[in-house]
């Protein structure tokens, strides 16, 4: 008895491309703003303390290692699991985002050097 499969197909390379495009423009403007916000507080009056820095600098990394991983997850499953593992990336950075700048305004005192 021999059982015939065929062979899985994997999502074709341009659409995982333009996906993944479409998506780190996202993932970018999320870094683009933590190096932003990390460059003002650096260069501000006070400056940053060493957990200031590290905050910051994992805060504009962070967008980074989620797309990494949600690619990684994503590109060998169909076009709508890659979206979707890609969106949820970005929930994600964006709830960290606005943690970040929560404690900045909140505790933003523990951050500068003085």
């Amino acid at each position: 008895m021999s059982v015939q499969t065929t062979p899985l197909r994997g999502m074709p390379t341009w659409l995982a491309a333009v996906i993944s495009g479409a998506a780190g423009l996202f993932y970018a403007y999320a870094v683009w703003n933590a190096v932003a916000f990390l460059i003002a507080q650096a260069t501000g009056p006070l400056g940053l303390n060493g957990a200031g820095w590290a905050l910051l600098l994992f805060a504009s990394a962070f967008p980074i290692l989620v797309f990494a991983a949600a690619f990684a997850l994503g590109v060998r499953r169909p076009p709508t699991v890659l979206a979707l593992l890609l969106l949820c990336g970005l929930a994600l950075v964006a709830v960290f985002w606005l943690n970040v700048l929560a404690y900045a305004l909140i505790g933003g005192a523990s951050l500068v050097v003085g």
